[in-house]
Order: C-alpha cells, then sequence, then structure tokens
C-alpha cells in the first residue's frame, strides 16, 4: 500500500532528525577534542574531495539517486535487480579508478585545493586523504541504496543511515581520548590523532553502505554481481539522466572548494566553515528532506505541459513552505548564533575565542538558508521537465559569480565573507531559476510569490531580532555562564522568536500557513 506525501514526508523528517543529531554530536566531540586546530583544519580538507563525491553522489537528494528513482519506478518488480546490478558495476567500475587517482595523486590534490596550507598540516592532509579515498567508491554505492530502497518503498534507513556513519567517528574519537586523555592535542599525537579521524570517516561510509545492502537483499533488488549489460532497458536511460545531473550537482559543489581555496589563507576558517556548516545544516537537512521527497515525485507526475497549472501551484506551495520554515530558522540562527555554538561546541579544547569564529559564521549561514534550500526545490522542478541543462548554465555562471564575491567580501569580512558570498550566488540562482520556469511554464505569478516571501522575510526578522534583544537584556541582568543557562537562554529567546513569526504569519492568511499547521497537528 502506498503512503501519503505526508506520511512520507514525516518519515524521512524523523529519520533525519536523528540522523543530523548524530552528524551535530560527532562535530561536538571533534571540537572538544581536536578544537580548531591543525588536526580538524587538515581534515577538512583532506574530506574535500571524498566529502564532494559523498554529496553529490551518495546523497539523498543527489543525482544518482533521483535517476534511479526516475528509471525503477517505471519498471516491473523482477526487472530492477538486473538493472540495479549492471548500473553498479558501471559506476562502481568508474569509482574505483577515481579511488585509486585520489590515493596516488593526493599530494596534487591537496595542493590544487589549498595553496597555502602550511608543511606540517600540509603533510597531515595528504595522509588522510589517502586513507579516506576508497569513500569515492563508497559514494555511489550509497547513492545507488538509497535510490534502490526509496523505489522499494523503504524510506526510513536511507535517512538514517548517515547516522552509522557518525557514530563510528565517535566511537573512535572516544576511544582515541580515552587512550591520551590531555594529552590528546598535543602536537606529536596530530598524526595519530588525524590517522583515527580519518579511518573513523572511512568505517563509517562502509557501515553505512552495508546497512543499505542487506535490506536491498532482502528486497531482491540487486546483490553485488557483476554485469556489464549496456543493452539491457533501461540503463542507458539512467545514465543519459545521471551525467547531466551529476555535473550540475558538481558544478554547485565546486563553489564550496572554491570557498576553501580562500579559506586556506585565513588561519582556522576551514574548522570554522565546518562546524558553523554543520550547525546550520542540522534543521536545514531536515526541512530539506522532508520537502523536497514528496514533491521530487510530485514534480515528475506533473511534468506533461498538461499539467503545468498544477505544476505552477505545486512550486508555489513547495517555496511557501520552505520560506515558511527556514526564513524563521535562519534569522533565529543568526540572531543566537553565538550562545547556539556556546552550547554545542564550547568545551575542552574549543574555547571562547573559537566560539566568536564560529558564531560570526554561523550568523552568515542562517541569512542564507532560505535561499540554500529554495535553490534545491527549483532544481528537482527542471529535472521533472527532463531539463537538466538549465541548471548546469546557472551553476557555471554562478562558480565565476562566487569567485568573484569570494575575493572581494573575504577581504572586508573574512571567512564569514565566504558565506555571504554563497549566499549572493544562491540568491542570484534562484532569480535565474525562476525566470526561466516564468518563461517555460507560460508564467508564473512572481510578484505574488515575491511579496508572500517578503511578507514572511519581515516577520522572520522582527522575530530574529526580539529573540537577540532578549539575549542582550538576559546576558545583562542573569548568567550566560554554563550549559544550564545557556540552553534556558536559547530555549526562550526562540520560544519568544518563533510566537512573535507565528503571531505575524497568521495575519498573511497564506493557504500554506493552514496546510502546515494541518501537517504538524496530524499523525504520520
Amino acid at each position: 500500500m502506498k503512503r501519503s506525501l505526508f506520511s512520507i514526508a514525516g518519515i524521512v523528517a524523523i529519520a533525519t532528525t536523528i540522523s543530523k543529531f548524530f552528524g551535530l554530536l560527532r562535530a561536538t566531540i571533534i571540537a572538544a577534542v581536536f578544537g580548531v586546530g591543525v588536526v580538524a583544519d587538515a581534515y577538512n580538507y583532506a574530506y574535500i574531495i571524498p566529502g564532494f563525491l559523498l554529496v553529490i553522489l551518495g546523497g539523498i537528494n543527489g543525482p544518482l539517486h533521483s535517476a534511479l528513482v526516475s528509471v525503477l519506478a517505471k519498471r516491473e518488480r523482477a526487472d530492477i535487480a538486473p538493472l540495479v546490478e549492471t548500473i553498479t558495476t558501471i559506476v562502481g567500475t568508474i569509482l574505483i579508478v577515481v579511488t585509486v587517482g585520489l590515493m596516488l595523486g593526493a599530494g596534487l590534490v591537496i595542493d590544487i585545493i589549498a595553496p597555502g596550507l602550511q608543511p606540517q598540516m600540509r603533510e597531515i592532509t595528504i595522509l588522510q586523504l589517502q586513507i579516506m579515498a576508497p569513500i569515492a567508491l563508497l559514494s555511489g554505492l550509497i547513492g545507488i541504496g538509497f535510490g534502490t530502497l526509496n523505489v522499494a518503498q523503504h524510506y526510513w534507513l536511507p535517512s538514517v543511515s548517515p547516522m552509522f556513519s557518525s557514530l563510528a567517528v565517535i566511537l573512535g574519537l572516544g576511544w582515541f581520548a580515552l587512550q591520551l586523555g590531555n594529552k590528546i592535542n598535543s602536537p606529536e599525537y596530530w598524526r595519530l590523532g588525524a590517522w583515527i579521524l580519518a579511518l573513523g570517516t572511512l568505517a563509517g561510509a562502509v557501515w553505512q553502505w552495508l546497512m543499505q545492502l542487506i535490506v536491498q537483499w532482502r528486497q531482491g533488488m540487486g546483490t553485488l554481481r557483476i554485469s556489464f549489460n549496456w543493452n539491457l532497458p533501461g540503463v542507458k536511460e539512467a545514465l543519459a539522466l545521471m551525467l547531466p545531473a551529476t555535473i550540475s550537482t558538481g558544478m554547485t559543489q565546486i563553489n564550496i572548494y572554491i570557498d576553501l581555496f580562500f579559506a586556506s589563507y585565513i588561519p582556522h576558517a576551514a574548522a570554522g566553515l565546518n562546524y558553523g556548516g554543520l550547525i546550520a545544516q542540522t534543521p536545514k537537512g531536515i526541512i530539506t528532506s522532508a520537502i523536497l521527497i514528496p514533491y521530487m515525485s510530485l514534480f515528475s507526475q506533473l511534468g506533461a505541459k498538461e499539467k503545468w497549472v498544477d505544476l505552477k501551484q505545486k512550486i508555489r506551495q513547495s517555496l511557501i513552505l520552505t520560506a515558511l520554515t527556514m526564513l524563521p530558522l535562519g534569522t533565529l540562527l543568526s540572531a543566537l548564533a553565538l550562545p547556539i555554538t556556546r552550547i554545542v561546541y564550547e568545551r575542552q579544547a574549543f574555547n571562547e575565542e573559537a566560539s566568536q569564529l564560529v558564531a560570526s559564521i554561523l550568523v552568515a549561514y542562517g541569512l542564507g538558508a532560505f535561499t540554500s534550500v529554495g535553490v534545491g526545490v527549483l532544481v528537482r522542478v527542471f529535472y521533472a521537465l527532463e531539463d537538466g541543462k538549465t541548471p548546469l548554465k546557472i551553476s557555471l555562471v554562478n562558480i565565476l559569480l562566487n569567485m568573484i564575491l569570494d575575493y572581494f567580501l573575504v577581504n572586508r569580512f573574512g571567512a564569514p565573507g565566504l558565506v555571504l558570498a554563497s549566499m549572493g550566488v544562491n540568491f542570484t540562482a534562484m532569480l535565474m531559476m525562476l525566470w526561466c520556469l516564468h518563461r517555460r511554464l507560460n508564467g508564473l505569478a512572481l510578484r505574488e510569490w515575491g511579496l508572500s516571501i517578503l511578507a514572511l522575510a519581515g516577520a522572520s526578522g522582527l522575530a530574529g531580532f526580539t529573540a537577540w534583544g532578549f539575549v542582550k537584556v538576559w546576558e545583562g541582568f542573569l548568567s550566560s555562564q554554563g550549559l544550564g543557562w545557556q540552553l534556558l537562554e536559547v530555549s526562550i529567546a526562540g520560544c519568544i522568536g518563533l510566537g512573535i513569526f507565528a503571531m505575524l504569519t497568521s495575519l498573511l492568511k497564506l493557504p500554506e500557513v493552514d496546510l502546515l499547521v494541518r501537517r504538524l497537528q496530524r499523525k504520520s
């Protein structure tokens, strides 16, 4: 029996919440052990390529997942296993070559990505990249597993499986801390710490893949049998969808690496960007998955020209729902950046100075939260229209724009300037995509949509300003030291901000507000 879109969104949201919690816990432990020092900085550069591939290939909203869902959903259950096995063989073969290339050319890769690294950090970064290189292969296998399991209506495991990756790192660092105690961040143990951190990350990717594979086998959705049957129906179709989608997604991720290129010249910037990004990604990832997973299928069903009226309505609905969730959360993240950072990270090696750095970056991430998710929504509309070229062209333009903005903003704002540049890029991309869809779909109610989103942005801004003001008053009269006081401070400020946003939003009479309320009230 097929689940409703709301039920799917509920399952995905709960599973993603669990996964993101463990991801944030992993970051908290890394911060406590290594702070923003050499090991943490090196890890963030070493993880660029493996993480890049894990996002674009192994992501739950990645191109492999999207292509497989589109192709497999049209076929009988008995035909799926041979198709999955062939695609796995082809993709796996390509990624084995990539893995070997990363291991052998690690030094060259790091010199290109981060030319500003000091010799000792460079050596540690190369070591970590060599250890984590097999994640390139695993990312493809994980992405194929996502698509296959979703077709089989298994939404829980794909969404929660990143938890296993985080658990492996947590367990590895926990053992490391027990062995060394206070000596853990001493220079003589930097290399060992880097080795354990990288190995834990690799073990986590293996664990995540194996958990998916077991369920995939039990469902009869393909094994690890080697098959190069190019002529099998659906193979060429799947590969044709994967290629432009992968390139387009890759172009988006390249902007992150441009940021890190500039960050390599700023002390502790890479670690700061990672820590701030992980906090921002926690609510963003949950909401993105809950919106994109059900709407991705819905957009595909409405791609035919005769269904464009309904498609345009669903585009509006998905964007307004994104604004209803991401705008208030983003502004509250910005307003409460410092106390949130202190709650999550400030302990052991992560000191007050590190909190100030990460908080400044988190402010920028919060400001760009809505446009970041909005771009992801609109990209899926183009895929539903079988148009992978337009997002690719926009991505190419935005790479150049990001380089220009990075150059100017990093000189003005330092590390936060890199995030502000990304915000500018996402905002521009969103406008370009909306204009292209406006022309493609014979007109969108852009003025009406824009006014609604602008009103929500105003309500969010007032909510964030009120929360920020409360924090200033709180810190003037009460303690902001100690985890208990900090949690109470953020909780009250957040509730006040959300309350003001809810009150103001109710006055707008948006149909999406009623839809969101009904969804929150219903049981999944």
